[in-house]
Parts: structure tokens; C-alpha cells; sequence
């Protein structure tokens, strides 16, 4: 499986671990002007949760991929944290932030995969 695939997939893991949810990966692979192949957007339902699924993420894809975000922004409020991993990008929302940003759909033309919510 391709290296990229598999962070996407390890990353979905390492949110889910925390319950984050509503998660959409946005696949930009073939896009002009993209800074990166995969956004993956989730939220979590209190700064505490957004902050939970970030150090979750980081710790799943470190134990099982060994890889390390390049920058994580944003764990001061924890409305919005974003973590960079070269050419995935992971964006971890409160609800009304994500509905305001609106990152899902910032590239008309990517094909979006959601993911369900595990129970």
C-alpha cells in the first residue's frame, strides 16, 4: 500500500481513538495549485476532545508509521488544530469552527470520502 494511503489511514485511526467524528478525507491528488494530496477534516465536541484526537493522531502515527507532523498549530484554544504532514494535511475543528471555515469544500473538485462514526 502506498506510504501516503496508510498515513491517511493511520491518521482516520488515531481520530477515532478519541472519538472524534464526521470525519471527510478530501482527496486533492491531481489538482492544480494544491498544497498537499489529502486534507483529512474531523471535529471533536469540546477543546479537550480537539486536543485528545490531535495528541492521539500524533501518537498513532509515530507508533505505527514513525512519522512526525512537520507543524501543529493552533492546540492554544484548541478550536482548530492543524497538523502538517507533508502531503496530508489534518484538521481537527470545534463544530461551529469547522462550519464557519468550511474546509471540506474549499476545493470544489476533490472527491470526498466520509467515514462513519464508530459507536
Amino acid at each position: 500500500m502506498e506510504q501516503t494511503t496508510l498515513l491517511v489511514q493511520t491518521i482516520v485511526k488515531g481520530i477515532q481513538e478519541k472519538k472524534g467524528h464526521d470525519i471527510v478525507v478530501a482527496d486533492l491528488d491531481g489538482i492544480d495549485g494544491t498544497i498537499c494530496r489529502y486534507f483529512v477534516v474531523c471535529q471533536g465536541n469540546s477543546p479537550s476532545q480537539v486536543e485528545a484526537i490531535a495528541e492521539s493522531v500524533g501518537d498513532v502515527a509515530r507508533m505505527e508509521l514513525h512519522e512526525k507532523p512537520a507543524h501543529v498549530v493552533g492546540l492554544e484554544n484548541a478550536q482548530w488544530v492543524a497538523m502538517d504532514y507533508g502531503d496530508v494535511l489534518v484538521h481537527i475543528f470545534l463544530p461551529d469552527v469547522r462550519q464557519y471555515y468550511d474546509l471540506e469544500h474549499l476545493w470544489d473538485d476533490a472527491r470526498l470520502s466520509r467515514i462513519a462514526d464508530l459507536d
